[in-house]
């Protein structure tokens, strides 16, 4: 592991060239990586969209 002192734009600029240095598959999988991690993120608050709401369910057949 290496610690680097840099100012938030110079890691900015660092991560962007990172990132386009990277092949169009390889950045669309680091997307859905990056993706699935912040979904792993706790919620203060999660409130239910459909709390009040009357909903109609139409179960396939």
């Amino acid at each position: 592991m290496e610690i680097r002192f840099q100012t938030k734009e110079e890691s900015n600029k660092q991560q962007q060239e990172d990132f386009m240095k990277l092949s169009k598959t390889e950045r669309v999988y680091a997307f859905f990586r990056l993706m699935e991690q912040v979904s792993r993120f706790p919620i203060k608050n999660k409130e239910d969209k459909n709390k009040d709401n009357f909903l109609i369910v139409i179960k396939p057949k």
